[in-house]
């Protein structure tokens, strides 16, 4: 799987599951706009069909990333140099 950050290569899929050329973009919970955009996700895969539970499960996870924030805080994303 191909990670939008090099330093985040290390990030395994053990399992195979996804193509080796396939882009992958990771969001941590240290993100400061993460939440948001797990809950835009989640709103545009409700218009696309996407099944109720797999919605709800965004919207949880979005809940769980700012509970994270209100404990260890936030940052703007960033890169590497």
């Amino acid at each position: 799987m191909k990670h939008a950050r090099p330093d985040y290569d290390r990030i395994q899929d053990p399992l195979g599951k996804i193509p080796e050329d396939e882009p992958v973009f990771l969001l941590r919970a240290q993100d400061a706009v993460a939440p948001g955009l797990v809950e835009a996700w989640a709103i545009a895969a409700h218009a696309a069909g996407a099944q109720d539970d797999i919605v709800q499960h965004a919207y949880e996870h979005a809940q769980l990333m700012r509970k994270w924030q209100a404990g260890h805080g936030s940052k703007i994303p960033d890169m590497p140099n």
